[in-house]
């Protein structure tokens, strides 16, 4: 039976949430007083999609978070818009992040749970009376 390559890493499906997160990093660095995201959480809830399927409460809960910054404008107060106003994108990112945070320790868990329950399968205990 041939070995397998010790270098050799599966890809697990939290790497993908691992690099949105990531990138939701390198996000929260731009200067811009509205930033855009649509192509971050069109991506982001693909991946969502791949791992969970349709309707799953983690790409509602992610489209909750990406909604968060217009319903914090709708609720304040007129008098609270204008200091709030530069705090609405940094909000936006924070709840991004934190939802893909939990997701990422929920999904790390079951990776943990899957592999655990696969280890040994591919062996066959030794011919003889057991």
């Amino acid at each position: 039976m041939g070995k397998v390559n010790p270098i050799y890493h599966a890809r697990l499906r939290s790497d993908d949430l691992k690099a949105q997160i990531n990138k939701l990093e390198g996000l929260a660095h731009h200067t811009a007083v509205n930033p855009r995201f649509e192509m971050f959480d069109a991506q982001t809830e693909d991946i969502l999609f791949k791992i969970y399927g349709a309707g799953h409460q983690y790409i509602e809960s992610y489209k909750y978070a990406t909604v968060g910054e217009a319903e914090a404008m709708v609720n304040l107060p007129e008098s609270a818009q204008e200091a709030q106003t530069l705090d609405i994108p940094k909000m936006g990112l924070q709840q991004r992040r934190q939802v893909l945070q939990s997701i990422l320790t929920d999904l790390q868990e079951l990776e943990t749970q899957e592999s655990n329950a696969l280890q040994g399968e591919d062996r066959e205990d030794p011919p003889g009376p057991g």
